[in-house]
């Protein structure tokens, strides 16, 4: 269940509310929020007094479900927006890792080029192998801190483990959690204890109901600004590297309140697959896309078979842009 208090009541007694009911309490535009386990189905009338509002809940999917919200939460990225009203579509890109200035620099240009405003690029490397590249850390976070610093893009990398929340907060504008590490109550709780956007990878096997489960996390610390990524699913096919799940966004933007964005880069694996699949994203009218683009990916330190060198991207990107307009989204 979620509580709106009455405007009169003060903090303290809101706490004291609060642990009666096992009850997160936040604050949002004002308001003193509670949320209680979605088991609690009745209230009673001496707590009904204090109460301004508050909605039933089927499962534990509450902040992020749109019997609370109807609206898409509208999430601002320095001078961008999606979700909300805005119809952007946005497209983050670059390469999986940043492995030096020279190739961030690259990187860099080919946004500038296309008129893109947010480049990605791993610093912390959660890899399957312990021999494999694992990143620069924060020397890496420094050069994207120096990109940004001369060409005015919103950066996004990933966090790894708490070690270094703080350092992506500080130097990054959106703050990625990885697949693995969907399930880090850590990190969430940390990544939600501040107002930065956070994007929530899906954990490759994890079902919907975990994966917005773990959004609520992030919410139920007070931080609105939470951005869903579906990025693929292991299933019985080897094929590709991961199925991605667009069933399941479908499910997303029926049931949730959540802005989403589309990995299909590491659905695929592929270079070849790529482009394809963001079209079918974009015909879906999703709210944005992360997209793997590399100098020469076939020197790349990290997933070098799935991301697309420069002419590549520029191609697909050029196709994205009447399949916008055709579900009256912008590419940005």
């Amino acid at each position: 269940m979620i509580i709106h208090l009455k405007n009169n009541i003060l903090l303290e007694k809101a706490k004291e509310i609060a642990n009666s009911l096992k009850a997160k309490i936040i604050t949002e535009n004002n308001k003193i929020i509670l949320i209680t386990p979605s088991s609690l189905k009745q209230i009673t009338n001496e707590l009904k007094q204090n109460i301004d509002d508050y909605f039933v809940m089927e499962n534990d999917i509450q902040l992020a479900s749109r019997n609370y919200k109807k609206e898409t939460r509208k999430v601002k990225i320095n001078n961008l927006e999606i979700g909300g009203n805005s119809n952007n579509t946005l497209m983050i890109t670059g390469p999986c890792s940043i492995e030096s200035r020279d190739q961030i620099k690259q990187c860099a240009n080919l946004l500038k080029e296309l008129n893109l405003t947010t480049l990605r690029a791993g610093c912390y490397k959660p890899r399957t192998s312990p021999y494999s590249f694992q990143g620069l850390g924060l020397d890496g976070l420094k050069m994207l801190s120096d990109i940004k610093k001369e060409y005015g893009f919103n950066i996004i990398s990933e966090v790894k483990d708490t070690s270094h929340v703080k350092d992506v907060i500080k130097h990054t504008d959106i703050i990625q959690i990885g697949a693995k590490a969907m399930y880090d109550h850590s990190v969430l709780r940390e990544t939600g204890k501040q107002k930065k956007p956070v994007l929530l990878k899906r954990g490759f096997g994890s079902t919907l109901q975990e994966f917005v489960q773990a959004a609520e996390f992030i919410l139920s610390e007070g931080n609105p600004n939470v951005i869903l990524c579906e990025r693929g699913i292991r299933t019985f096919e080897t094929k590709t590297r991961f199925t991605l799940d667009l069933c399941g966004v479908a499910f997303l933007k029926e049931y949730t309140n959540l802005p989403i964005i589309l990995d299909t880069s590491h659905a695929m694996g592929y270079s070849y697959g790529v482009p394809d699949l963001t079209r079918a994203c974009v015909a879906m009218g999703i709210d944005g896309l992360l997209i793997e683009s590399h100098p020469d990916p076939k020197e790349a330190k990290s997933d070098a078979s799935q991301q697309l060198n420069f002419d590549e991207f520029k191609e697909m990107h050029k196709s994205l842009i009447p399949i916008c307009n055709s579900v009256n989204k912008n590419l940005i």
